[in-house]
């Protein structure tokens, strides 16, 4: 049998490996591991650099003056947030303390689950889990990482596989936090629509990203968390979902949004912001869900968004500096860099890189290699040794 000889290593050398996997806040956060299985998707094909295409650069005021600093873009910023803001409808005053009740407590594997009841609209509870990992040695505060899509339970482990994103992100040491609603309910409870269904003053989309809001600042104050390293994930209608929440809400340190369509494409039947449960919201009766056409064209806002030139990528660029993934699959494939690189720009103007990401694969449903690549952004971004 081979013998291999170990040699003594000076302490100060030790110590000198195991800090350089780490650095502050907002920098390599984690294990060198992990950000050597992420680093690839940082950096677009060389077909794709530097393309812009024909959106409007986020780096340009509405009136045409270019954003040439950081305190420029500090300006811009707040013109496009308060652009959309009042073009989408503006937010009921956010929840401070939000009400939370736990229904049922369940110990799963290395992490406890709570069924409860959330305050997340004034005088509207839902339904959701929250997902604590033990707590391994002496007491820390954990990272964060919300999960929305149609209801709660799949995102747990209990419906569709590999759409489990907080039952995996708990046992990787996250407290997570999974949210769910109905997209075209006409009952109560209205969620997204603000104030009903019948008369909403908001965009649902918007709106869902005031809940997730509302979540977030549950979740800030658990004393379990850490509410510095709080992200949001979801897919498809999550996708849209947690990408909105994580743009209009500042206070989420980082994003993950899976294939629910970073821009308006008409070609594509699952991109459709048109519908009036997105952005297209109008009176009823209305409009039969669909791909636009003359006989069934969109109504309300989307398509006067379309017509003024707007598109998603004005919101793409209010992450930054904060990081975000996009884990694309047909909905959202490679040429997607093109929007992207506007806000890899503006990161440029402000002295970051390595702050927008993509994976592709060439379905919509979520793979095993995507998710572990959403795991393994959480886990550079948000974990603290």
């Amino acid at each position: 049998m081979k013998k291999y000889r170990f040699t003594a290593v000076p302490i100060f050398v030790l110590l000198l490996l195991i800090t350089s996997h780490f650095t502050i806040y907002g920098q390599k956060r984690n294990s060198g591991n992990s950000w050597d299985k992420i680093k690839i998707y940082f950096n677009p094909p060389q077909e794709y650099k530097a393309e812009l295409g024909n959106y409007r650069s986020p780096l340009k005021f509405y009136d045409g003056r270019m954003v040439k600093s950081p305190a420029d873009w500090e300006l811009r910023r707040k013109e496009i947030l308060k652009k959309w803001h009042e073009m989408m409808g503006e937010w009921p005053e956010l929840i401070e303390n939000p009400k939370m009740e736990v229904i049922e407590t369940t110990k799963r594997e290395n992490f406890t689950q709570h069924s409860i009841k959330l305050e997340w609209r004034k005088g509207e509870m839902t339904n959701g889990y929250l997902l604590i990992p033990d707590k391994p040695g002496k007491k820390q505060k954990k990272p964060a990482v919300i999960t929305v899509y149609y209801e709660p339970e799949t995102a747990i482990g209990l419906k569709v596989e590999l759409r489990d994103f907080a039952y995996q992100l708990a046992k990787r040491g996250f407290v997570t936090l999974s949210l769910g609603t109905g997209a075209t309910k006409n009952s109560s409870p209205y969620g997204q629509y603000y104030p009903t269904s019948d008369d909403a003053t908001v965009e649902p989309l918007s709106m869902l990203a005031y809940l997730a809001a509302n979540a977030y600042n549950f979740l800030a104050s658990h004393p379990e968390v850490d509410s510095n390293r709080i992200g949001i994930t979801g897919h498809s209608y999550g996708g849209k979902w947690s990408m909105f929440a994580s743009c209009l809400y500042d206070k989420f340190a980082c994003a993950a949004w899976s294939d629910g369509g970073i821009v308006f494409d008409e070609s594509r039947p699952n991109v459709n912001y048109w519908e009036p449960w997105y952005i297209g919201y109008h009176q009823k009766p209305w409009r039969k869900g669909g791909v636009i056409t003359p006989e069934n064209p969109a109504k309300g806002l989307y398509p006067e968004l379309v017509k003024n030139g707007y598109d998603l990528h004005e919101l793409h660029a209010l992450m930054a500096p904060r990081p975000f993934l996009v884990s694309g699959g047909s909905e959202d494939p490679v040429e997607r860099w093109i929007p992207l690189n506007h806000t890899v720009a503006v990161n440029k103007l402000l002295g970051y890189k390595n702050r927008v990401a993509m994976t592709n694969r060439p379905t919509h449903a979520p793979t095993p290699e995507s998710n572990e690549a959403i795991y393994n952004f959480f886990e550079h971004f948000l974990k603290v040794k």
